[in-house]
């Protein structure tokens, strides 16, 4: 698989399980990637809907996505402290200049105080049952539910707030030379 470029844009394109684009993040910039793991970050970013509405983004964030995970992380920086929201999540592939993945509605939000909390099991089972998945689908993404749950519990990868200190530093630098 290719892998982004360091300090270049790229897209961020989110599928639903029948290939139906769910909604694009127009630039995000990347700061580190390798084969397994990229990470991007954004700020006031155009996001598009599948039925063609957008908005921008309000804060800058930082985006965690993995090949070898089930999840991909959003690190939103605000004035009360880092947010995040989690979503489960095929690993992602790298093509044609964008970050892809399909999203399994299954999300974790979780607030600066490392507080947590599971979101939209109820579109999750509405969109299980619409779309087929198979059992050991479902097995995959609840186990990775838990995964996460200890990352967030650790404080540890995208849950580690000195680490998206850094990133965002890093990201300051190629704003300066935009």
């Amino acid at each position: 698989m290719a892998v982004p470029k360091q300090g270049r844009p790229i897209q961020i394109q989110s599928y639903k399980h029948n290939g139906q684009l769910h909604r694009t993040w127009q630039e995000t910039t990347i700061l580190k990637a390798t084969s397994t793991r990229v990470i991007g970050a954004n700020d006031r970013t155009r996001v598009t809907e599948n039925d063609g509405r957008s908005w921008i983004t309000r804060e800058p964030a930082i985006c965690f996505f993995y090949t070898k995970h089930w999840f991909n992380v959003i690190s939103m920086i605000r004035s009360d402290g880092i947010h995040y929201y989690c979503n489960i999540s095929s690993p992602f592939v790298f093509e044609t200049g964008a970050v892809k993945y399909i999203d399994y509605d299954l999300d974790v939000k979780v607030f600066p105080d490392m507080t947590y909390t599971l979101l939209d099991e109820d579109e999750y089972k509405l969109h299980q049952a619409e779309m087929n998945y198979p059992s050991v689908l479902d097995r995959i993404l609840w186990d990775n539910v838990q995964q996460l749950i200890f990352l967030i519990r650790q404080r540890r990868g995208p849950f580690s707030h000195e680490l998206i200190e850094q990133l965002y530093e890093l990201f300051l630098t190629y704003r300066l030379y935009d």
